[in-house]
């Protein structure tokens, strides 16, 4: 995160009048005290510049900016630094003393909307001002509240945050390097479309070329005959889902593999998320409720993924009876900790931001959240095996398993 290059970051800019708190909402988004705070207008005389790592956004740089309505003797140079931001500014969090919208908010108001940047309204001191309307009501001294006025920041974050900060253009590439080989298992049964390969085949295929690797594409059938006559292994295989026990009892141990959806688990989500979600499975109990969240509306073929499969290994799995439901498309339940587990698809049809606001309303309602690669990988048992390209989610995994 600190070596991320400034260019790269995500820039989030405070502003709003004097004293509205600009500097101790910082503090408290934070966890640290990185801007002097004080009764005293005029207090940051600078824009105070703090990089984070905020996931599942990623490395970001807060700009903490000198108040509007400052009449100090510096008021106008500090004031002309808080207009500079606004050129190096991807969001902007208006701080204002609760819902008061006054002329100085209004000119941030208009100024973000003339250059198109997304502004997010925070009601501070909400203890004390009315806090109705369109804004996060925060009180920022209160540091026990942090994790749940983060949780809904940055679920509002995720809304307005730009598309190339949202989008991770890597699939499978950066995974292993350049002109190295990457094998695909892909299967050919009566659920893959006639003629044609599916979405993420085809955006991994495409995406380890981008890469300048070398793709060899077989069936399962054809898989360890395919390993054998390579005069050097791959340094990646990669399978569908559904053949994942297949290809670790058939793949040495150097070899590092994994599936599709695995892949789909950090570029569309938080990988450590789901990883995090499929180890409570083992903690499901009779009449738990797990919704199954599809992206597709494809009609469900007789041993269909989703309706059929997942829910027949989970049962198997858990020993359980659980009570599973479906959504499809752009439906997501509002009501979400009637819930002990949701099983998101792989997302091969939702944008990032999508994925992630799902991500993120699980975990407001404290419900874990998992995609299907991950999930079968874990009811096959051999998640860790094929979490090895992916070391953070990995090691989070096996200190959830207690195997660190």
């Amino acid at each position: 995160m600190q070596n991320t290059p400034k260019s790269l970051r995500l820039h989030i800019a405070l502003m709003g009048r004097v004293n509205s708190g600009k500097s101790s909402f910082l503090n408290l988004i934070s966890g640290q005290d990185v801007s002097i705070t004080s009764a005293k207008e005029g207090t940051t005389t600078d824009v105070v510049e703090k990089n984070q790592e905020l996931l599942p956004l990623g490395p970001i740089t807060w700009l903490d900016t000198a108040g509007f309505g400052d009449k100090t003797e510096l008021a106008e140079e500090r004031l002309k630094k808080t207009q500079e931001v606004y050129n190096r500014s991807d969001i902007i969090l208006l701080v204002c003393e609760g819902n008061k919208i006054g002329d100085y908010e209004k000119e941030v108001i208009a100024e973000a909307e003339t250059r198109k940047i997304p502004l997010i309204k925070i009601f501070n001191k909400a203890d004390i001002f009315p806090c109705e309307g369109d804004g996060i009501a925060v009180v920022s001294t209160d540091k026990t509240a942090r994790d749940k006025v983060l949780n809904i920041l940055k679920r509002e974050l995720i809304k307005v945050c730009p598309e190339d900060f949202i989008n991770n253009p890597a699939l499978c590439g950066d995974l292993v390097p350049q002109k190295s080989g990457v094998m695909m298992i892909i299967p050919i049964d009566f659920e893959a479309p006639k003629g044609r390969l599916i979405l993420p085949q085809v955006q991994a295929i495409r995406d380890a070329l981008d890469y300048n690797q070398i793709v060899t594409v077989v069936k399962e059938s054809e898989y360890k005959e395919a390993l054998g006559n390579l005069k050097t292994p791959p340094s990646l295989v990669i399978c569908d889902s559904q053949v994942v026990d297949f290809m670790v009892n058939n793949t040495p141990s150097h070899i590092k593999c994994t599936t599709f959806s695995i892949l789909f688990a950090r570029l569309k989500g938080d990988i450590v998320k789901l990883v995090e979600g499929a180890a409570t499975i083992d903690n499901l109990k009779d009449g738990d409720k797990v919704l199954i969240s599809e992206s597709c509306t494809h009609h469900a073929v007789e041993d269909d993924i989703g309706r059929v499969k997942i829910p027949r290994w989970l049962k198997n799995k858990t020993g359980k009876d659980l009570e599973i439901s479906h959504v499809s498309g752009h439906d997501f339940p509002i009501d979400l900790d009637k819930y002990q587990l949701v099983i998101q698809c792989g997302g091969c049809m939702n944008n990032r931001r999508e994925v992630l606001s799902r991500i993120n309303r699980c975990e407001q309602a404290g419900v874990p959240i998992t995609n299907y690669g991950v999930c079968i990988s874990e009811l096959k048992g051999v998640l860790e095996r094929v979490l090895e390209p992916f070391p953070a989610a990995r090691i989070r995994y096996m200190e959830i398993k207690g195997k660190k």
